[in-house]
């Protein structure tokens, strides 16, 4: 810990009571916990009794990937790095019994939780509105992480009676499919252990040392789950900045902050104020921009790197031209400096202004990556054609089952499945099963029973004829059985957005096929095969991409624990940042944190641009640039689009020569 400044140091060494620790941008704060981690277990204490918890999975990784390199795989050994809600569901799984749930719980995603409310209210909620399904969606979700029950909701008279009755039917039928979603793996688990004493007890000898990463960013039920797990004890170490929340239109709650100050008495609270990326001016910039906040931790960041370069703020007329500027910034810079693409960032607020970026660079050869694009397995048609081949090989996956049993339509509808459920239930056997059994007649009227027993026998002799002859040949058959092309005409906004995931379709089989036919142990059984699909980690693989040699491109939100030597915040506009919406619902705090965000993210230089113009619904209108930038110190602003020297036109002109040989060449 030699090369710790003394506020890291104090922050690793308080081990036996509640801490929270404020640690602003480029303080070391990861670092701070995974030392703290190496800490306890040279302590002592056993590392299956220390739970390190952050937000996203990416973030869990490069934690874990951190331990490594400070222990050694005995010592690390049973050490739990995880989300919150991977926590979440480790418990349930464990305890889904108390619950009253089966084993093996079906987890819905967003789509699925949308198609279920959609078959709601086509069939059971009479005033809902298929148009506001994402409202409903968000509401529920909002209803979940803030503790109010289906009854609670239906008593409340601020919302329309039917997203209750909505909320409430909801419930019930992921019950009756032994299903949970997103937001239950944090609020079941909090029941659980409010209801539950001693198998709370059990989790709290299990986790006697808690560190909690992004802390800012938790939620009601999230900061239960750990005020029940920390008990009162209190060893836990909360690091989190609360001039870096900036989610909470998914429901974060800075105040969980200050309220660790009321709910644990001994609470010690050290502030990280060294920044050890950005240079002095960023920071001085960064600190006056924030400082119009209110505060109830005050802190100041500082660094001992030099002051840097003045706050470049570009100007122009339209975006088109603001696009061609950043990007002739970016030519001249390389050129100048010998930096390599992958030094820049262009930061935006809203996905939209990405795509004239694009163009520039596209048209002036420039790789670049976009952040947070699209994984290919997260498409719709992806995941209804892999439910199916999912079925075909395990009859008893429900997930699949509910996801596809519908897609396309086949009259079974949600009052039918959530019969079929509850006598699956009843006889402990899965939702495939339970179609062929004499009883479900008792439940069920002969109609329906025969649409069910119909699909499946279909299912059945599918999946036979898989394993049997030509897998791939079948599987092609079985999509133009299913008439999946109409389908995604009736369910796609255009025919051109209809052929593109038909292709999507197509495309996914033949990766498959080669996959197959790509086995060194020769061809793969087509179980295998969909197999190896299922246990590839998509989504994190995504995530893991990285920009390499190229210019990176995101969101501010998607910017959020990175930096980049030189940074370009375009769009610092009214109406953008801050945000039209938020500037009419008087959230404009949250927006300055975003802006601060931005900022915090430039190692060496700092570069934001304006519009006097914009085009918006196919009008121009007129723009006022950001009230944020009247709140930066006006010394350390270079307003660059001031007449420019010979010399330095001359320069110019030779950095876009030279990008024009590389372009020619």
């Amino acid at each position: 810990m030699t090369t710790l400044n003394p506020q890291q140091k104090s922050a690793i060494t308080i081990t036996d009571q509640p801490l929270l620790v404020l640690a602003g941008a480029g303080s070391g704060k990861t670092r701070v916990i995974t030392e703290k981690i190496a800490h306890l277990i040279g302590k002592g204490v056993p590392a299956k009794q220390i739970a390190a918890i952050t937000f996203t999975n990416k973030a869990a990784r490069e934690m874990k990937n951190r331990v490594k390199k400070l222990l050694d795989k005995k010592q690390s050994k049973g050490l739990r790095v995880s989300t919150f809600h991977s926590l979440g569901l480790d418990i349930l799984r464990k305890e889904h019994k108390t619950l009253g749930y089966k084993a093996n719980l079906t987890l819905f995603d967003e789509h699925d939780k949308r198609v279920l409310l959609r078959n709601l209210i086509s069939h059971d909620i009479k005033n809902g509105d298929p148009e506001e399904v994402d409202h409903y969606a968000w509401q529920i979700s909002q209803w979940k992480n803030n503790f109010i029950t289906p009854e609670q909701a239906l008593g409340l008279t601020d919302t329309p009676k039917t997203i209750g009755e909505l909320y409430k039917t909801f419930n019930q039928h992921l019950a009756a499919y032994n299903a949970i979603d997103f937001d239950d793996l944090i609020l079941l688990p909090v029941l659980l252990f409010q209801q539950h004493p001693v198998i709370l007890e059990k989790w709290q000898n299990k986790t006697r040392y808690i560190l909690v990463d992004e802390y800012q960013d938790t939620n009601s039920t999230q900061y239960e789950l750990i005020k029940l797990l920390a008990g009162k004890l209190g060893r836990i170490t909360i690091v989190g900045d609360d001039d870096q929340s900036i989610y909470s239109w998914r429901g974060a709650q800075p105040e969980n902050l200050v309220a660790l100050q009321k709910d644990f008495d001994r609470l010690k609270v050290i502030k990280l104020e060294q920044n050890y990326r950005s240079s002095g001016r960023i920071l001085k910039s960064a600190n006056q921009l924030i400082a119009n906040n209110p505060h109830v931790f005050d802190k100041k960041l500082w660094s001992k790197l030099s002051f840097g370069d003045p706050i470049r703020v570009l100007s122009q007329q339209n975006e088109v031209e603001e696009a061609l500027q950043v990007v002739s910034e970016i030519i001249h810079h390389k050129f100048k400096t010998g930096s390599q693409y992958q030094d820049y960032a262009i930061l935006y607020r809203s996905n939209h202004q990405s795509r004239v970026f694009e163009k520039a660079l596209r048209e002036n050869n420039i790789p670049y990556f976009i952040s947070g694009s699209t994984s290919f397995f997260s498409y719709s048609e992806i995941k209804d054609i892999l439910a199916y081949l999912r079925l075909f090989i395990n009859h008893d996956d429900d997930a699949a089952f509910l996801r596809i049993i519908n897609t396309p339509r086949r009259e079974i509808g949600p009052t039918t499945l959530e019969k079929l459920a509850t006598y699956a239930n009843q006889r402990q056997i899965s939702l495939f099963s339970a179609c062929f059994e004499m009883g479900l007649s008792q439940h069920l009227k002969e109609r329906p029973i025969r649409r069910l027993t119909n699909f499946c026998e279909w299912v059945v002799d599918t999946s036979d004829r898989m394993e049997r002859g030509d897998s791939f040949g079948v599987i092609n058959e079985f999509i133009e059985t299913i008439d999946y092309k109409t389908w995604l005409q009736d369910n796609s906004k255009n025919e051109q957005s209809a052929e593109r995931k038909l292709k999507n379709v197509y495309d996914l089989i033949n990766w498959l096929e080669k996959i197959a036919e790509g086995d060194e142990d020769g061809e793969k059984s087509i179980s295998e095969t969909i197999a190896k699909i299922l246990l590839l980690d998509i989504l994190d693989r995504n995530q893991d991409e990285e920009a390499g040699e190229n210019v990176s491109l995101m969101t501010l939100h998607a910017a959020k624990g990175l930096e980049f030597p030189h940074v370009f915040l375009i769009g610092f506009e009214e109406d953008i940042i801050p945000h039209k919406n938020s500037v009419e619902n008087e959230a404009i705090e949250e927006e300055r944190r975003l802006a601060y965000v931005g900022i915090t993210r430039a190692q060496k230089t700092l570069t934001l641009s304006y519009c006097s113009h914009r085009s918006r619904y196919g009008e121009i209108i007129s723009c006022e640039p950001s009230r944020f930038l009247d709140e930066l110190p006006e010394e350390d602003l270079e307003w660059a689009n001031a007449p420019q020297k010979p010399e330095v036109q001359k320069e110019r002109g030779k950095a876009h020569l030279a990008q024009l040989k590389n372009m020619l060449s």
